[in-house]
């Protein structure tokens, strides 16, 4: 794929005001900037929030490393490990946390995940799992941006002795996550906002939008008419089967910024 066919934020053709009922994002090299989520990021999702759209960042950080952000952050949920498990806020100010699988079969494919994740690390020369491994509950990641760096050679090799495993694997901007079952992030995404909102996405794509970065936002880029990259996304447009349909001008959470004031016109409008 080529960078020529993202067109530019300056070309969405904005929807009705009224018409867009929430906005779906990626969280790591989306709303951060050197591994942090600045104060004007959280003020674009807030105005967001504030403006009747629902945002619900789905990503592949383990449910622990979400937590603390759920708490705290305007959004109606986070679901995290690519589709596995969401946290929402409670009545009583503490997190619900919700499953796709149940108990039985999350302890089952723990333990055979980890023995994937060591046969990894003993087999692919420096894969080292991620240091946010101790809060992952339903899938592995092995750090190739965020703390080391790992050529494409041992990231496909990575890749590929997940999936021999009979795992599910995708390469976000920073992990290689690999997981037993069917959730993805737009399956998850489907999910939550079935449970969240009683509301069918594959029936409405049209009225939300969704904005990433990298590899594991395919299947999102695939299906919304309303999908955007922020601008480091060219760093994986070679490796793309589906792009985004727009691009934002800045990288990160700066470009995140630029959508949330695209969006926030059109709702004023």
């Amino acid at each position: 794929m080529s960078q020529e066919n993202l067109l530019p934020l300056a070309q969405w053709p904005r929807p009705a005001a009224g018409q867009l009922l929430g906005v779906l994002t990626d969280i790591d090299d989306t709303l951060t900037t050197e591994g942090e989520v600045p104060e004007h990021v959280v003020a674009s999702m807030a105005a967001l929030h504030a403006a009747g759209l629902k945002i619900v960042p789905i990503t592949g950080r383990p449910v622990g490393w979400s937590e603390p952000f759920a708490r705290v952050w305007p959004v109606d949920a986070i679901v995290a490990e690519n589709g596995a498990v969401a946290l929402r806020r409670n009545a009583q100010g503490g997190l619900d946390k919700l499953y796709q699988q149940d108990e039985a079969t999350r302890r089952a494919n723990y333990a055979r995940m980890q023995q994937v994740l060591e046969q990894i690390e003993a087999q692919v020369p420096g894969a080292r799992r991620a240091t946010d491994s101790a809060g992952r509950e339903c899938d592995i990641a092995v750090d190739h941006s965020e703390f080391t760096h790992l050529p494409q050679v041992q990231i496909d090799e990575c890749v590929a002795i997940m999936r021999a495993a009979g795992m599910n694997a995708t390469v976000s901007s920073i992990h290689i996550n690999g997981w037993f079952g069917a959730h993805n992030k737009w399956e998850g995404a489907q999910w939550i906002v079935r449970t969240l909102f009683g509301r069918d996405l594959a029936g409405e794509l049209d009225r939300w939008v969704y904005i990433g970065d990298s590899t594991n936002d395919q299947l999102m880029f695939e299906r919304f008419g309303h999908s955007f990259g922020v601008a480091n996304i060219a760093r994986f447009v070679p490796q793309l089967t589906h792009l985004p349909r727009y691009v934002t001008p800045s990288e990160r959470g700066d470009g995140f910024v630029e959508l949330s004031r695209a969006i926030l016109a059109t709702a004023n409008a």
